[in-house]
């Protein structure tokens, strides 16, 4: 029996050993995260602290819940091609929705993604684990050209290694969370191309700036150790501006990001992925309210229908989102999947996510 557990042990310490788990902060790093005003007693804390309410019983009887969580038809994908990315990016503001968190923005010349992840599984092993429910709607060959990335936290789903390898390889710089550097450095990325980021730092891309903001969540890669700060990101060029959301609950941050920052036109608002972790992950209507805190001027949801993650109906967060909006004001674009959305051109937004819509 010691003998088992021992080899047991040392199985699980070699497979954590594993550059998928990423690494750990050099002195300098670790000096700038000690200093983080959202660092408190060895680990990053949101304020006030999230004190999960998770159950063993409650999340069995969520977990066997009898929603219907994938698509039952195929989802329409709008494949884009290698030669959008080819050509100089164009003045203006535009958005590529490409699954979950992962958004491709042009901004006043300057191309910027959100939490890319094109792989098939959100999973530290590509043969088990949550896979795509539709085709990314780029393929990760085709995919360069991007000057900036922004993560919004180390989780399995927002930071994906094989995406940032072939990001890096083109020479995209990536804009991160407190300590999250650290994985991308074990994962070859030169240290010119990684900028660790405290909330309210910001960063200047050929006259695009990008602010680390505050978000509600929590963090670790091998295991919810807080290791790492978790953000959201405002994007502001002469002309034009956005905001993600990251993964977030909602709370007072939102007015703040407006005070401080201003108001975007565009906000990347994350819908799903709620029930029992409403405290850091937003529902539809909150998300709805959060767009209104930040004066955006239109919402694109994100954080659904391209994995299997919650314990609710696959189409529930974006026909409760255009709802809460209808009822709110709200201006709401719903695109597929690889559809461009294009601010300052008109956008008809189709109810594709139902079936035989």
């Amino acid at each position: 029996m010691l003998l088992t557990a021992a080899l047991l042990a040392a199985l699980a310490w070699a497979t954590f050993q594993l550059p998928v788990f990423g690494g750990a902060p050099d002195a300098r790093l670790l000096e700038r995260i000690h200093a983080s005003k959202q660092f408190h007693a060895g680990r990053f804390e949101n304020t006030p602290p999230y004190v999960s309410q998770l159950t063993l019983s409650g999340e069995l009887k969520s977990y066997l819940g009898d929603e219907v969580r994938e698509p039952q038809f195929e989802v329409p994908v709008q494949r884009m091609t290698a030669a959008e990315l080819a050509r100089p990016v164009a003045p203006g503001l535009r958005a590529w929705w490409l699954g979950h968190a992962s958004v491709l923005l042009e901004i006043d010349g300057v191309r910027i993604m959100t939490d890319p992840v094109l792989s098939k599984r959100v999973s530290p092993f590509q043969f088990v684990g949550p896979a795509r429910l539709h085709p990314p709607p780029l393929a990760l060959s085709e995919l360069k050209n991007v000057d900036a990335v922004v993560i919004s936290h180390d989780h399995f789903d927002h930071l994906d290694m094989d995406t940032i390898r072939a990001l890096a390889a083109g020479g995209t710089h990536f804009y991160v969370g407190l300590g999250i550097g650290a994985h991308l450095a074990k994962w070859g990325v030169p240290a010119a191309q990684i900028h660790d980021m405290d909330w309210w730092d910001k960063a200047e891309v050929r006259g695009v700036t990008i602010h680390c903001a505050p978000a509600r969540h929590y963090s670790g890669r091998k295991s919810m150790d807080n290791s790492t700060l978790w953000s959201s990101w405002m994007v502001k060029g002469p002309e034009h501006s956005a905001y993600f959301s990251g993964d977030t609950g909602y709370t007072a941050h939102f007015e703040q990001i407006r005070e401080r920052l201003g108001s975007p036109q565009l906000a990347l608002l994350k819908i799903g992925a709620y029930g029992a972790w409403e405290n850091i992950h937003m529902t539809p209507e909150s998300a709805v309210l959060a767009s209104k805190d930040l004066g955006a001027q239109t919402m694109l949801p994100v954080h659904w229908a391209t994995f299997n993650l919650a314990y609710h109906a696959w189409e529930e967060p974006i026909v409760r989102a255009v709802a809460a909006a209808k009822a709110q004001g709200v201006q709401i674009v719903t695109p597929r999947p690889g559809e461009k959305f294009e601010m300052g051109r008109p956008f008809e937004s189709r109810a594709w996510y139902l079936k035989g819509a």
